[in-house]
């Protein structure tokens, strides 16, 4: 179906579907169940493993190779043939196991389908194989479950979903099933949707099935990385084509040979082996043997530098790569929410390595109560582990948590001394979360939300240790505050208390009147250390650095620009533009943008295929399911080997054990230096080959005896 789902308010979708809120009848359920099929991730027919063995057979240099090895048994160099046999038993087994992956990605994609749904039907709740879904189910969802189908959510109660292998963006989404979005807005901001494969992390919520099997984002994605077809690598392309004008030689070389020899009257036998010889003599029979330890010896000093090769011929690869299309989140950035800054009023703290420097004075003690009423109002929790915090929950809180660690406060110790007593939580309608926690001899109400929302609640600021009511005046420069920040791609939240009397209960309107201000904090997942460095040497290389991402196009810019990707004179480019945008024109552009964000699957693909257009080498990295087909069709496909879904590694050529893109570039600085290798390889047995080929032909030609015999060249 073709609709766009999420752009439909909730009466239209049950009507264009023929559902409504208490689902389909058993027999209308299995009705459509004959119509549509099973909700399943089928897989394309398949090879026979015997015609994908033989198909590595096929290039000219491994045809001569077989002739060599024919030639070297019948002239009883057993030893020769041998080792020839084996080096194409290799080459065969490497290049079988690089077709036969698509098909194992696929099947990790099947195993991210849900095994059983919950769904409404003939008005009754029940339970049911999540294969049996068809469009028009009502299904429901509770914190933990996987969704099983593409829904139209109908109700979500905080309702978060954690979309990062379909998004590739690891922050929980808050969903709001009473939105109607617009027709083109991108997969990740669609708020009133929940897709196959993504797990609900906190909240409840239905939602009425909209797509199942091959129809989901799921099966489009599986649709995708059946039907890319992989390329031959830079080396294997120069191979092949040297094979082929080594092929021609070898013929031209023993036509001439054997003419020569009729016109001089030389015996048949004797011309037969001369021509042997030569052709023998053409084929460096010792190439395959020499690449293949060459780059195995590399593959062993990547697996050192936490780049894990599962693809031979891509450890090559990555020495021609002239663009890296780089994910952002977890490679780019450290995949952990950081309070970067905090407005107090009026005065802006950076928060740096040297945040206890910050509590001195007054506006330490303003910085302490902000981020006691942050680590109240908070439902996340920190685990002490080896190297930093373990955050269990949701990471914006849990950065708030972290925060207030770091600035010397201990959380448990707070929590045990100031426990909770009421709470309203945080919805996505209400954009803040309240509670009450018992304080000194009174409680305290705890406020953080939408920096908007809690200043409109509030009446006073704390300044300076005081209280003093807030002025609009005062509230403009909170509000510019706001918007200075949100142009540097931080994520905001204001935080507010005020002090309440101990009751037994408390009205949600009660607690929030008259407000006190404290501050805004700002949040960003910050860039890795490293990467500024491993950029500024892809540039000195000649390799250009593009950042591909589902996040906003505003953080995209603000982390490409903190890492020297995105400057001055370069383009962004968000998921509507591309998909305005067509191949032609892209690849006219694509050398100037260096940042696309909100993208799809699809347009993930768009992008390396302009570049490959434009005789791009592509390394492309990745970590979810959205990113499956762009690996399979980028020269060299890169997955995250901490974050990274089954489906990435599968599809992969290549695996950062570490997440992280300074592996990328070391990875790419010994490709090059293995390239170079391997050249200098080809460079000295060809040299070796022409001497024995003019050999044997200047004697042939002179008349003198056959100065080599094949078995003596091989």
């Amino acid at each position: 179906m073709g609709e766009t789902w999420h752009s439909l308010a909730i009466e239209n979708v049950f009507e264009k579907l023929g559902s409504g809120r208490n689902g389909l009848s058993q027999p209308e359920a299995e009705a459509r169940l004959k119509i549509y099929g099973f909700n399943e991730i089928k897989e394309a027919a398949k090879r026979h493993p015997i015609f994908l063995f033989l198909d590595q057979f096929k290039s000219v240099l491994i045809l001569i190779l077989v002739i060599a090895a024919l030639i070297s048994f019948v002239l009883g160099d057993l030893a020769d043939a041998g080792v020839i046999t084996f080096i194409l038993f290799i080459n065969a087994v490497l290049g079988f196991y690089q077709e036969y992956k698509a098909e194992q990605a696929v099947r990790a994609l099947k195993k991210m389908a849900a095994p059983q749904a919950t769904v409404i039907r003939d008005g009754e709740r029940r339970r049911v194989y999540a294969r049996e879904l068809v469009v028009g189910d009502v299904v429901l969802l509770e914190a933990g479950d996987r969704v099983p189908a593409d829904v139209r959510l109908i109700e979500a109660v905080n309702l978060g979903v954690d979309e990062s292998a379909l998004t590739g963006e690891s922050l929980p989404v808050a969903k709001d099933a009473s939105m109607v979005l617009s027709g083109d807005t991108p997969l990740s901001s669609r708020v009133n949707m929940a897709y196959m494969g993504t797990v609900i992390t906190r909240g409840r919520g239905a939602g009425v099935v909209v797509a199942t099997g091959m129809n989901t984002e799921f099966g489009k994605v599986a649709t995708l990385v059946q039907t890319v077809e992989e390329e031959e690598t830079p080396l294997q392309k120069r191979m092949g084509e040297l094979g082929r004008k080594l092929g021609l030689v070898a013929v031209l070389a023993c036509g001439v040979i054997f003419l020569a020899g009729l016109l001089r009257g030389i015996e048949v036998l004797e011309i037969f082996l001369a021509s042997v010889s030569l052709a023998v003599a053409v084929v460096p029979e010792g190439l395959p043997a020499i690449v293949t330890i060459i780059l195995a010896l590399g593959v062993q000093r990547m697996a050192r530098r936490n780049a894990i090769i599962r693809k031979l011929p891509a450890v090559e690869t990555l020495g021609c790569a002239t663009v890296i299309c780089s994910d952002k989140t977890g490679t780019i950035t450290k995949n952990e929410m950081t309070v970067r800054e905090v407005y107090i009023p009026h005065q802006m703290i950076p928060l740096t390595s040297q945040e206890n420097a910050a509590l001195s004075g007054g506006r330490g003690q303003h910085l302490r109560l902000l981020f006691e009423v942050a680590a109240l109002c908070n439902d996340a929790e920190l685990r002490r582990e080896k190297g930093g915090w373990k955050v269990i929950g949701d990471p914006t809180e849990g950065a708030l948590l972290v925060a207030a660690e770091r600035l010397g406060i201990k959380v448990n110790e707070l929590r045990e001394k100031r426990p909770r007593i009421f709470e309203v939580p945080f919805e996505s309608e209400r954009k803040r979360m309240d509670t009450v926690n018992l304080w000194d001899s009174g409680a305290v109400v705890c406020v953080k939300g939408a920096p908007e929302i809690v200043l409109g609640l509030s009446s006073m600021m704390l300044v300076d240790g005081a209280l003093r009511e807030m002025s609009d005046e005062d509230k403009k420069k909170v509000l510019d505050a706001n918007r200075s920040m949100a142009e540097r791609a931080l994520r905001l939240l204001a935080v507010a208390y005020k002090e309440v009397e101990v009751k037994d209960a408390y009205e949600e309107g009660e607690v929030e009147e008259g407000l006190v201000f404290l501050g805004l904090v700002g949040m960003m997942d910050p860039p890795r250390d490293e990467v500024k460095d491993a950029v500024e040497k892809c540039k000195s290389a000649g390799i250009k650095v593009v950042m591909i991402t589902g996040d906003n196009e505003l953080t995209a810019r603000a982390v490409a620009r903190e890492v020297g990707i995105f400057e001055e004179n370069d383009f962004s480019m968000t998921a509507a533009e591309l998909e305005k945008t067509e191949i032609n024109e892209l690849e006219k552009i694509v050398e100037r943008v260096k940042v696309y964000a909100r993208v799809s699957p699809e347009h993930k693909l768009k992008i390396v295929t302009a570049l490959k257009n434009r005789g791009h080498v592509v390394a492309m990295t990745g970590d979810g399911v959205n990113d499956a087909p762009a690996l399979k069709k980028a020269d060299i496909g890169v997955a995250m080997g901490i974050t990274g879904t089954d489906v990435a590694k599968e599809t992969a050529d290549m695996v950062l054990s570490d997440d992280n893109f300074a592996t990328m570039v070391s990875a790419v600085e010994e490709g090059r230096t293995i390239y170079s290798n391997v050249k200098k390889a080809i460079y000295y047995l060809l040299a070796s080959n022409v001497g024995e080929l003019l050999t044997i032909f200047i004697a042939m030609m002179i008349g003198l005896p056959l100065p080599l015999t094949a078995a003596q060249i091989l």
